[in-house]
């Protein structure tokens, strides 16, 4: 695994920012959890996925619509799921005050 550059981070967080709330979390949240420790070839993908448009990327992820490319269906499916990972330990760690 190589190691990825500080400031192309910087760049990728920055373009994670998309104008809704959701795709931002969910984009950055990919970034900051699994990124780093991705294959290249998925670190790809999320670069391609970046270059979308915002209606395109709100479609993957919200809309219920399955990018073409089996990479992107892949890439999308796994930021989903490990949204749904984050959101379910968030909800059972809030559950032992």
């Amino acid at each position: 695994m190589a190691v990825i550059d500080p400031r192309e981070l910087g760049r990728l967080r920055w373009r994670c920012r998309r104008g809704t709330r959701e795709i931002d979390e969910l984009l950055r949240g990919y970034l900051d959890a699994e990124f780093e420790s991705a294959p290249a070839a998925e670190q790809a993908a999320f670069r391609r996925l970046l270059e979308a448009p915002d209606p395109t990327i709100l479609a993957y992820c919200l809309g219920g619509v399955r990018p073409a490319a089996a990479d992107l269906a892949a890439l999308v499916d796994r930021i989903l799921a490990g949204a749904a990972a984050r959101v379910a330990q968030s909800a059972a760690g809030a559950g032992t005050d």
